[in-house]
């Protein structure tokens, strides 16, 4: 070590802990002290962690911290603080680096941060550190949870995360060149937890009840030391080797020995009789070199297989095309490590399992965990159910994990790791490992109710029998085969994810298969996604509400009048009674508008009993006669609408802002319906979901016979089942089998010989009357491609209705007719005209091609609006004239392109404007809202909802209009006035969200910074709109006469009434206010039983609500 490198502070901290002689550890007075610098140094370190390279290369773990707390374990603070400082030189290395770095001299500093670990690591492999740290964490675990303090806790935790961090360090491959059955670094650190103990207390932690707040850390620890293991080994540790083993290990032997004897025969067919001293040359005929002579071979003539390509260099491979790579080789561990593994596995499971997946499941749902902590969960959900079904199946022992719940929690977890594997590109590849991690979980799961069918004990079985129920019922669970395969990515998921997809989809579908035969009818949810196009501009079309249209719906409705009991309100509903007050009235004038006269009048009568303050539905004591005109004015009446509230709310951020925009609505619905599975299985039968099961074909010889079971016995559900072999005559296909057929030791690999030889034969055969089957071969092909290829290429689909000649006539006609007009389309002009309506716009133009008269280029589908691009004068001076005359109407562009002669985009015209300097901004042609008729509706509404509730600050703001007013007309002068709360209900008003909607929609001026406390009157309001704004404060008294007056308000734009009739009006409402105050606040207390008093609810109340009570 070149202690010269290192820095001097750093050095002297180091030296001052002590020195190691021999085997004794001699530490100095300022140890401890030197101990916590060091850890300060580590706070402040660079981003090449430059303090902790240094403490690597001192080897100050080796040699004076682990000897410290082996020989000093009696001084608490110093052991403390050394395991304190070893936890964070321990700590991974993607930790401190947040990731590996693509940088070169930032990944040169995460490899030496990664190399001083493994040292770390290997100095661990001792059985005294792991004896003291046992012994400590016994210690502190034997006391009483009263009697722990905080520093207890937290040395626990410690010493959890050092040995977690240990074991996470990863193996050497360079270093470690070790065999099956010898004992590696990790392999040696199990072994010293195990002497220790420590395994033992690991068993503790995760079944006590009083420990549960180390789960999470107990899970971490123990998927560690099952890092390199897999259960099947597990499980065959210390046992002879079964029957089905040997046997499979003889077939693999036979199967290498008749592939090494074929080889070894080419070879001798490959050498001549002679030496090869003298090859010769020869000369390929018919085989062109780079001039026109023949090429010259010179080699042997036993190996002639000459190409052009010989000695090119290969082309690379793009990266973001190559094949994702696998994970770590697994390695067998030394054999007492396997059996000191299983006997863990063993007694983990009879008395930790069930409660510790209980604990951690629940602090994963409550998000208590830090992130991707739910990978852990899944890697032992699937490591332990599958040595419980490996040893001796036990139900109980993993009831946890074997519900519905499971599978529903592995479901969501794969679709969000599929989403994160589209999205976040740069880790992709952690995203596709912890995807084959919840795919490995969700088959364990499916592999533990099959063992559950074979179980002796019938309530198990019954178990299993629910289960299934619920996975194949729901559409979720029974699709996500079909949607990974057809997902499926080479680049980002290796191929290690597809073979244990191909087996999971075996296994689900053989699960299947076997429950539908037990029954007739199989009833399965599903579920039909629903796609809608709406439009902002388009609305649903609305009862005609003119007066002459309401006049007319009376006179029906009135004779139709009778009973009928109705509920107008829904008691299940969130909305408060009071609040649906306004909604039941609503639907009276509904019912109305439709022309339903019982219905509205049971609901009227429904709503008196339920509403009988304030007689708003009529007295109880109402006659017929009155009933009638009080339905009458409710079919005149303004009244709120959900819509209209909804543009209140959003009328800020809309008011500037353009139409709405296409969007697409989706609705899902739900239904049942009958399965059969070889419907089920007719949607495996699609290119998208053949070529993965190809893909990993390819390695047959790669393959466990089992994994090749599983891809022959889909392609045999294609080609026999479904009888659409033809969907597998592919060239890639033909070409993996001729390899089979060709390879010695097909033996081997009868399945997939007897299947190709099948496909064969089927394509001869299918050749033999299909003459283009030769060039099918080189395209994949879709259902109805296949159906074509063996039934014949018809054109049916292809056929229209045929043209009679009076309809040719009739187009040649027409076509005649409007062909020197200048509209932008004529085919949309022709189309209307025609007799046929049935006919679409591309059978006309087909037509008018056929017929010659127009060429083939008239066949392009024209857009929308027109082509016409330059404006002469008299256009540019037509556009001026319509936009001085519109120009102060609310729809600018609208009224301009409904009058402008020559038709034009809007686009086309917005650009024009801007040309011509009309207008400087494209927000200046937005839509507006009308002041006079939309503005009325939603200011009544505001007033009318905000009445009841806020009387006393809508008096306060119409007493300020009304004297802003007077001042401004006396004193001639107009400036901002601000609008100052002087009462608790008037600043509580002046925070409310509704009222702050009314001043805006008022004109009033919000605190522009935070120097302005107070709303403003601006000073550019007129006297006039000053008036009209405080008189719209208080709906009208008497029935509106006409459209315009019939919401009850008045726009500041409408020309100011007599200054007489505006006093008498504004006195007359500031009196009805008084009243309504006065009477609120009697009502607050009186209770009185003959019903004088009722107090208003503190609620939204309706328009006709406070007219009729006015009235």
């Amino acid at each position: 070590v070149d202690l010269f490198m290192m820095n001097c502070e750093l050095l002297a901290t180091c030296s001052a802990l002590g020195y190691l002689e021999g085997d004794t550890y001699h530490k100095e007075a300022d140890c401890l002290e030197s101990v916590k610098d060091l850890i300060r140094y580590l706070r402040h370190e660079d981003d090449a962690r430059d303090v902790r390279q240094q403490l690597g290369e001192s080897q100050i773990v080796q040699n004076d911290l682990l000897p410290i707390i082996i020989q000093h374990r009696q001084d608490k603070a110093l052991f403390d603080a050394c395991i304190r400082l070893m936890v964070n030189l321990t700590q991974p290395a993607m930790l401190c680096f947040g990731k590996v770095p693509d940088d070169p001299v930032f990944r040169h500093h995460f490899l030496q941060v990664t190399s001083h670990l493994q040292a770390y690591k290997e100095a661990f492999a001792s059985e005294s550190v792991f004896c003291i740290l046992s012994e400590t964490l016994y210690n502190l675990l034997q006391l009483d949870w009263e009697q722990r303090q905080e520093e207890d806790n937290l040395l626990i935790e410690r010493i959890l995360l050092l040995v977690r961090n240990v074991l996470h360090v990863p193996a050497d491959p360079s270093e470690e060149k070790k065999v099956d059955d010898d004992a590696s670094v990790h392999d040696r650190v199990l072994w010293a937890i195990h002497m220790s103990g420590f395994d033992d207390l690991i068993k503790f932690l995760a079944s006590a009840q009083s420990e549960q707040q180390w789960s999470m850390h107990v899970l971490e620890i123990i998927s560690l030391m099952f890092r390199d293991q897999t259960p099947e080994a597990l499980v065959s540790a210390g046992h002879a080797r079964s029957a089905e083993e040997k046997k499979k290990d003889s077939n693999e032997l036979e199967a290498l020995r008749q592939k090494e004897h074929a080889e070894k025969h080419s070879r001798t067919l490959q050498r001549g009789t002679r030496h090869s001293r003298f090859g010769g040359s020869f000369v390929v005929q018919g085989l062109k070199a780079i001039g026109d002579k023949d090429v010259i071979y010179h080699r042997n003539l036993q190996n002639v297989n000459y190409t052009h390509d010989i000695g090119k260099a290969v082309r690379r491979v793009p990266k973001r095309h190559r094949k994702a790579q696998e994970s770590g080789e697994k390695r067998r561990s030394a054999l007492n490590v396997r059996l000191f593994l299983r006997e863990f596995c063993v007694d983990f499971l009879e008395n930790c399992y069930n409660r510790l997946m209980y604990l951690v499941k629940e602090s994963l749902i409550r998000e208590q965990t830090q992130q991707h902590d739910e990978t852990y969960y899944l890697w032992a959900l699937s490591f332990f159910m599958a040595f419980n079904r490996g040893s001796c199946f036990r139900a109980d022992l993993v009831s946890e994990t074997m519900s519905i719940r499971a599978f529903h929690f592995i479901e969501r977890n794969i679709t969000n790791y599929y989403e994160m594997l589209l999205t976040d590109r740069k880790e992709a590849t952690s995203w596709s490992r912890r995807m084959h991690l919840a795919l490995k979980a969700y088959q364990e799961l499916l592999l533990t109710v099959n063992e559950m069918d074979r179980s002796e004990d019938e309530s198990i079985r019954q178990s299993s029998s629910v289960i299934k129920s619920n996975i194949f019922y729901l559409m979720e669970y029974r699709e996500i085969f079909l949607t990974l395969l057809r997902k499926y990515d080479e680049t980002k998921q290796p191929e290690s994810y597809l073979k244990d997809l191909v087996e999971s989809t075996h296994l689900f579908l053989r699960m299947l298969d076997r429950f539908c035969k037990g029954r007739k009818n199989l009833m399965v949810q599903r579920k039909r996604v629903k796609r809608r196009k709406s439009q902002g501009k388009k609305k649903e079309a609305a009862p005609e509400t003119s007066p002459e249209a309401l006049e007319e719906t009376w006179k029906i409705v009135e004779e139709e009048l009778k009973g009928a009991g109705l509920v107008p309100f829904d008691a299940t509903s969130e909305t408060p009674l009071e609040d649906q007050r306004t909604e039941a009235m609503v639907r009276v004038q509904d019912a109305l508008l439709v022309r339903m006269g019982p219905e509205a009048l049971g609901l009227l009568r429904a709503a008196r009993e339920v509403w009988p303050e304030g007689d708003v539905f009529g007295s109880a004591d109402v006659e017929p006669e009155e009933e009638l005109e009080l339905l009458k004015q409710i079919l005149h009446a303004k009244l709120p609408r959900s819509s209209q509230t909804a543009v209140v709310e959003e009328e800020e951020e809309e008011e500037d802002g353009p139409e709405m925009e296409e969007e697409e609505l989706e609705s899902v619905q739900v239904s049942e319906t009958e399965f059969k599975f070889l419907d089920f299985i007719k949607r495996f039968a699609t290119p998208g979901i053949v070529r993965p099961y190809l893909l990993l074909l390819k390695s047959y010889s790669k393959n466990t016979p089992h994994t090749n079971h599983c891809i022959a016995r889909m392609l045999h559900r294609l080609a026999v089942d479904l009888k659409m072999d033809a969907l597998l005559f592919q060239l890639s296909v033909f070409h993996i089998f001729n390899k089979i057929l060709n390879d010695p030791a097909a033996a081997a690999y009868q399945e997939l010989v007897t299947l190709g030889k099948y496909l064969v034969k089927r394509f001869v055969s299918l050749a033999a009357q299909n003459n283009k089957a030769y060039v099918e071969l080189l395209f994949w092909k879709n259902v109805g491609a296949v159906r074509e290829m063996t039934e014949g290429y018809t054109k049916e689909w292809e056929k229209r209705p045929a043209w009679t000649e009076e309809e040719e006539e009739e187009l040649r006609r027409l076509y005649e007719e409007h062909r020197d007009s200048e509209v932008p389309d004529i085919v949309e002009t022709l189309l209307p005209l025609l007799s046929n309506s049935n006919r679409t716009r591309r059978q006309v133009v087909t037509q008018l091609v056929h017929m010659r008269l127009v060429d083939n280029n008239f066949c392009r589908i024209q857009r929308k609006g027109t082509r016409i691009v330059l404006w002469t004068e008299e256009q540019e001076l037509e556009l001026q004239m319509l936009f001085e005359e519109y120009r102060d109407s609310d729809d600018v562009l609208g009224n301009i392109m409904k009058k402008l002669t020559a038709k034009r985009s809007r686009a086309r015209v917005v650009d024009k404007l801007l040309s011509m300097g009309l207008v400087s901004e494209r927000r200046e042609l937005y839509k507006k809202r009308s002041r006079s008729a939309h503005g009325k509706s939603t200011g009544n509404i505001m007033v009318a909802t905000l009445v009841l509730c806020m009387s006393g600050p809508l008096l306060w703001l119409q007493n300020c209009l009304n004297k802003t007013a007077d001042d401004r007309e006396n004193d001639g002068l107009s400036q901002p006035v601000p609008l100052a709360p002087f009462t608790e209900s008037n600043e509580e008003a002046m925070e409310n969200k509704s009222f702050q909607r009314l001043l805006r929609k008022l004109g009033m001026r919000a605190p522009a910074n935070e120097q302005e406390s107070f709303w403003r009157i601006p000073a550019k309001i007129s006297v006039s709109e000053l008036r009209s704004a405080a008189a719209a404060l208080s709906p009208k008294e008497d029935k509106p006469k006409n459209d315009d007056e019939q919401d009850g308000t008045r726009s500041p734009a409408e020309e100011p009434r007599g200054e007489e009739e505006d006093d008498a009006t504004r006195e007359q409402r500031a009196q009805a206010l008084r009243a309504l105050l006065l009477a609120r606040k009697r009502k607050r207390f009186t209770d009185e039983d003959a019903g004088i008093f009722v107090r208003i609810p503190k609620k939204k109340e309706t328009v006709i609500y406070y007219q009729l009570r006015v009235k």
